[in-house]
């Protein structure tokens, strides 16, 4: 249970606290610094972990306690090792780094609390004004010497207490088997209400959490133009690090709730973070502050008012509160100092305040049965006018041609990064302090990790092609803005330096070709980026005519922006609103995009019926089932048994089975079974287990008329019950049904809907995409035609053994 889970790690590090802080004014505190920042970073994992997993379950308040908690932590932690280490040594370090973090999480978990009393989550409201409350009167201990460590500790206190509560009330409700439970630690009820009371489909609760940890670099800059902290240096590193880090891990948590356009704007806010640690970063071995590219911001703001335009359009809340980035951007594009400049601290103090409301009305609306309106009503309203847009609504509109994926699509924030770390790269640096130049964090962070990230989810969508050239663009990116703008490329050039670019211009040209089948906008796409290749090349070798390297880098930002404003319109709307133009080469055949064969996600009832239809018309289908997949066929259409059999090229020794959904439908004919075999079929069933059994009279009942012939052997059938509700749903719908795996004879069995396309394609009419197959073993073959003189044999072993059977 995640809330058992929730449990251990959260009073845990209270209590660690609480005992540093009362052992605090000896000379010798019991846990000494870094040790308590190690804990505390381990603990700050668990808390994550168990937030992620109670958020792929069900939407709850916790989800944003867990992941807020987990950032506080993860940044005390290491603030605390850097000052046990003695990093922090100068009088007030630890005060000043410590301060915009206790400060930020104190209102951040304030509204945490909040929301929690105003949804009727008590626990979870009393732990986060707990810890609320200690961080403000730490930050109170920080800010006056005559207020003792003793209320911090009394703070941490409350939620040990509220966890021990919560511990034991499991404690008596397992001990008593569910008859003593103490109020607020029934969880069977709990589900009970969020069940009834969960949120709408489709509703990111990611995002709660995600706006709560934009309110901490805002903080940092906040404290610093108010006078709170007296300068920004190392000691801020740490939480905004922390807060970019966990940002990209919501982004990725975004895409699981099928919200493409706030995970691309959690995915720019955490290139922010990481920009503004490494500018931090820079003074603690250079004296000088670092400089920032002005074009590249500019272009930045472009592609945030973008994405507020079209977040606008889902929820006007969220796109009004991204315009506080857009001038954010530009205030540090005006600004040569960056992020140490009053104007970007300024707009901080906006971002802040504008991060708390929306947070809270985010808050707010995960659990309360009255929702805050953000004017996505009125929007649809106005669009429900115009016959040109029309709103995509509901995770299954983000499901991929083949089958369905758990992630949204990520190209919008790939082709985002690439114009990102484009324009990245028209800044020509220092040659003699190539660090100065604040260019590595948009190159590696936004061209590099992004867009792996983008990479891996195309892939977990069965995009191929896609995703082998976002991981290779980020692998270049990466080793490229490490190399030429962290030093240690210099003046200096090799042939070892020659013969990589060439590697990864072979790869790109690979990538080239291949789109060609795929569409225009690809190949540009890919095409382009050979032209960035070959300017480092050209570097690499000094040959690199003046200008060609700004102009390669400003033809393919210009073509990712296309295609970024291509994604965004198709992900935002119903029909792609810019065209991305048809493959410049067209093949036939598989793949070719006139294969006429549905794919259709099972876990939809809707897909289902429609499998139904296409067998009682006489089609042919691949379908999941308990074990690998099976291509079938309704057995009252003998010619779409004939057809099954054909299109696998089936071997006479291997004949088609027969599955039912029931023992009712063999009801009329239970007198033409033996008592002992009809117990072993009631036994047996429903299981991947296939019986042999004699064939009789009992197989006309079953409708099979001409279709017998292709069905099991004149003196045998081998007949099953599925363990698999889509499956015996489907028979249901259907009647019984002949089936076959679905693979050529002699290949290895199906295990993925993507495998029963490609090694089946256009014979079958649809596939039923289940995803992965729960086992990779066939079903069991048990031979029954002998067993009322007491024996049995076996055909094949499959997913149950012998000794089961």
């Amino acid at each position: 249970q995640v809330h058992e889970l929730f449990v251990l790690p959260c009073p845990t590090g209270s209590l660690l606290l609480a005992v540093h802080f009362y052992s605090s004014p000896r000379a010798a505190p019991l846990i000494p610094s870094t040790a308590l920042g190690v804990l505390l970073l381990i603990l700050s994992a668990l808390l994550a972990y168990a937030g992620i997993r109670r958020s792929l379950r069900n939407a709850s308040l916790l989800v944003s306690l867990c992941l807020t908690l987990s950032t506080f932590w993860c940044g005390y932690g290491v603030i605390l090792v850097l000052a046990g280490q003695g990093v922090l040594a100068e009088p007030g370090d630890s005060r000043d780094a410590l301060l915009p973090g206790l400060a930020t999480f104190t209102l951040a978990l304030l509204l945490v609390a909040v929301a929690g009393f105003l949804c009727g989550e008590p626990v979870l409201a009393l732990v986060a004004a707990a810890v609320s409350l200690a961080s403000a009167h730490e930050v109170a201990l920080h800010c006056s010497s005559s207020l003792g460590p003793s209320a911090v500790a009394c703070g941490h206190l409350v939620v040990c207490l509220v966890g021990g509560y919560f511990a034991l009330g499991r404690i008596l409700y397992f001990l008593t088997k569910g008859k003593v439970a103490l109020p607020g630690t029934d969880l069977a009820q709990k589900k009970a209400q969020e069940q009834g009371r969960g949120s709408a489909g489709g509703t990111n609760h990611f995002a709660a959490p995600g706006l709560l940890l934009n309110m901490l670099p805002a903080g940092v800059f906040c404290c610093r133009l108010l006078g709170v902290t007296h300068r920004l240096f190392l000691g801020h590193v740490p939480w905004l690090w922390a807060a970019g880090t966990y940002q990209i891990g919501i982004c990725v948590l975004s895409y699981r709730a099928m919200d493409v356009l706030m995970a691309t704007a959690f995915g720019f806010t955490s290139i922010l973070k990481f920009a503004a640690g490494y500018c931090l970063l820079y003074p603690a071995w250079q004296p000088e502050e670092p400089s920032f590219p002005t074009p590249f911001l500019v272009v930045f703001s472009i592609l945030f008012a973008v994405l507020a335009l079209f977040l606008s359009l889902q929820s006007p809340v969220d796109g009004l509160y991204l315009l506080v980035f857009v001038t954010y951007c530009i205030a540090l594009a005006c600004s040569p100092r960056g992020f140490f400049a009053g104007g970007p601290q300024g707009v901080a103090v906006a971002i802040f305040v504008a991060s708390a409301s929306v947070a809270l009305i985010h808050l707010y609306n995960v659990r309360a049965r009255a929702k805050i309106p953000t004017g996505k009503g009125a929007v649809k309203a106005l669009l429900a006018r115009s016959s040109l847009l029309r709103l995509r609504e509901g995770p299954d509109l983000h499901a991929p041609y083949l089958g369905y994926s758990k992630y949204a699509d990520a190209e919008v924030l790939a082709y985002a990064c690439s114009v990102l770390a484009s324009f990245a790269l028209t800044t020509p640096g220092d040659p003699q302090a190539p660090l100065a130049t604040v260019v590595i964090p948009w190159v590696v962070v936004a061209g590099g990790i992004l867009k792996l990230l983008g990479g891996s989810v195309a892939f977990a969508r069965g995009k191929t092609l896609e995703s082998s050239a976002f991981i290779l663009y980020a692998v270049m990116w990466i080793i490229w803005g490490l190399t030429r703008y962290s030093g240690l490329y210099g003046t200096a050039r090799s042939f070892h330096t020659a013969v990589g670019i060439v590697a990864f211009m072979l790869f790109n040209s690979f990538i080239v070709f291949c789109s060609l089948f795929l569409n225009t906008a690809w190949f540009f796409y890919s095409l382009t980026f050979m032209l960035i290749a070959t300017s480092f090349l050209l570097d690499a070798i000094h040959a690199l005519p003046a200008g060609y390297d700004i102009a390669a880098t400003l033809v393919f930002g210009l073509v990712s922006f296309y295609c970024f404003l291509a994604a965004l319109s198709s992900s935002t709307f119903e029909g792609c609103c810019l065209p991305v133009g048809g493959p410049l080469v067209q093949l036939s055949g598989v793949g070719a995009g006139t294969s006429k064969c549905l794919h259709l996600p099972a876990r939809k009832a809707s897909s289902v019926k429609r499998i139904a239809d296409i067998l009682r018309n006489g089609g042919t289908c691949g379908i999941p089932t308990d074990t690998v997949y099976v291509l079938v066929a309704a057995c009252n259409r003998p010619d779409a048994v004939e057809k099954a059999h054909r299109s696998k090229r089936q071997a006479q020794d291997r004949p088609m089975s027969l599955w039912i959904s029931s023992l009712k439908q063999l009801e009329p004919a239970k007198h033409l079974f033996s008592p002992l075999l009809w117990d072993f079929m009631e036994a047996a069933w429903p299981s991947p287990i296939s019986l042999v059994i004699p064939r009789g009279e009992w197989v006309d009942f079953l409708g099979m008329k001409d279709s017998g012939k292709y069905v099991g052997t004149p003196q045998s059938v081998a007949i099953r019950i599925p363990d698999c509700s889509v499956t015996t749903h489907l028979i249901d719908l259907v009647g019984p049904i002949a089936v076959t795996s679905a693979n050529p004879t002699g290949e290895a069995d199906t295990t993925h809907h993507n495998q029963v396309y490609a090694k089946l394609g256009d014979k079958v009419d649809a596939v039923l995409c289940g995803g992965p197959s729960p086992e990779n073993i066939a079903s069991t073959v048990v031979d029954c035609t002998k067993i009322d003189s007491g024996n049995i044999g076996f055909f094949r072993v499959g997913i149950i053994p012998k000794s089961q059977v």
